[in-house]
Protein backbone atom coordinates (compact mmCIF):
# COMPACT_ATOMS: atom_id res chain seq x y z
CA UNK A 1 0.00 0.00 0.00
CA UNK A 2 1.27 3.29 -0.92
CA UNK A 3 2.53 5.66 2.17
CA UNK A 4 0.77 8.59 0.75
CA UNK A 5 -2.62 6.17 0.50
CA UNK A 6 -2.08 5.48 3.73
CA UNK A 7 -1.82 8.85 5.10
CA UNK A 8 -4.73 9.82 3.37
CA UNK A 9 -6.59 7.38 5.55
CA UNK A 10 -5.00 8.02 8.79
CA UNK A 11 -5.61 11.96 8.26
CA UNK A 12 -8.72 12.04 6.54
CA UNK A 13 -10.64 8.63 7.90
CA UNK A 14 -9.19 7.79 11.08
CA UNK A 15 -11.16 7.78 14.29
CA UNK A 16 -11.09 11.78 15.12
CA UNK A 17 -11.79 12.56 11.50
CA UNK A 18 -13.65 9.85 9.77
CA UNK A 19 -17.12 10.84 12.20
CA UNK A 20 -17.52 14.55 10.74
CA UNK A 21 -19.23 14.09 7.60
CA UNK A 22 -19.81 17.52 7.01
CA UNK A 23 -19.42 17.57 3.26
CA UNK A 24 -15.64 18.59 3.63
CA UNK A 25 -13.66 15.14 2.86
CA UNK A 26 -14.61 15.18 -1.07
CA UNK A 27 -13.41 19.36 -1.44
CA UNK A 28 -10.57 18.93 0.54
CA UNK A 29 -9.15 15.71 -1.43
CA UNK A 30 -10.15 17.70 -4.85
CA UNK A 31 -8.12 20.66 -3.76
CA UNK A 32 -5.03 18.50 -3.88
CA UNK A 33 -3.06 17.92 -7.09
CA UNK A 34 -4.47 15.27 -10.24
CA UNK A 35 -1.80 13.11 -9.69
CA UNK A 36 -2.46 12.94 -5.96
CA UNK A 37 -6.51 12.61 -6.30
CA UNK A 38 -5.44 9.52 -8.82
CA UNK A 39 -3.38 7.61 -6.52
CA UNK A 40 -5.88 7.95 -3.51
CA UNK A 41 -8.78 7.04 -6.75
CA UNK A 42 -6.50 4.01 -7.23
CA UNK A 43 -5.59 2.91 -3.84
CA UNK A 44 -9.73 2.80 -3.15
CA UNK A 45 -10.17 0.46 -5.81
CA UNK A 46 -7.25 -1.49 -5.31
CA UNK A 47 -8.15 -2.13 -1.43
CA UNK A 48 -11.95 -2.89 -2.94
CA UNK A 49 -11.25 -5.47 -5.11
CA UNK A 50 -8.56 -6.94 -2.77
CA UNK A 51 -10.10 -9.76 -0.61
CA UNK A 52 -6.93 -9.89 1.70
CA UNK A 53 -8.12 -5.96 2.90
CA UNK A 54 -10.34 -6.38 5.79
CA UNK A 55 -11.80 -5.16 8.97
CA UNK A 56 -8.55 -5.86 10.90
CA UNK A 57 -6.68 -4.09 8.10
CA UNK A 58 -8.77 -1.25 8.12
CA UNK A 59 -8.63 -0.63 11.67
CA UNK A 60 -4.86 -0.39 11.64
CA UNK A 61 -4.82 2.00 9.68
CA UNK A 62 -8.14 4.57 10.98
CA UNK A 63 -8.97 2.39 14.45
CA UNK A 64 -12.59 2.45 13.32
CA UNK A 65 -13.64 -1.27 13.68
CA UNK A 66 -16.13 -2.75 11.00
CA UNK A 67 -17.96 -6.28 11.97
CA UNK A 68 -17.26 -8.12 9.28
CA UNK A 69 -15.87 -7.85 5.55
CA UNK A 70 -18.85 -7.09 3.79
CA UNK A 71 -19.73 -4.23 6.13
CA UNK A 72 -16.12 -2.97 5.18
CA UNK A 73 -16.86 -3.04 1.69
CA UNK A 74 -19.94 -1.33 1.41
CA UNK A 75 -18.31 1.50 3.27
CA UNK A 76 -15.65 1.65 1.27
CA UNK A 77 -17.71 1.54 -2.47
CA UNK A 78 -19.80 4.31 -0.87
CA UNK A 79 -16.79 6.52 0.00
CA UNK A 80 -15.72 5.95 -3.22
CA UNK A 81 -18.82 6.98 -5.23
CA UNK A 82 -19.12 10.09 -2.72
CA UNK A 83 -15.35 11.26 -3.57
CA UNK A 84 -15.44 10.27 -7.04
CA UNK A 85 -18.76 9.71 -8.37
CA UNK A 86 -20.40 12.94 -7.00
CA UNK A 87 -22.81 10.61 -4.24
CA UNK A 88 -24.64 13.55 -2.52
CA UNK A 89 -23.42 12.10 1.11
CA UNK A 90 -20.16 10.87 2.73
CA UNK A 91 -20.93 7.40 4.42
CA UNK A 92 -20.42 7.30 8.31
CA UNK A 93 -18.92 4.63 9.22
CA UNK A 94 -20.03 1.80 11.95
CA UNK A 95 -20.58 2.70 15.75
Amino acid sequence: MDPLFRNFFRAQLSIEQGYFVDGRLRPTLLSFSDSYVELIRAGFEQIVADDSFGPAEYERLTDIEFPDRESLKSYLRAMYAYLFEGAPQQPMPPG
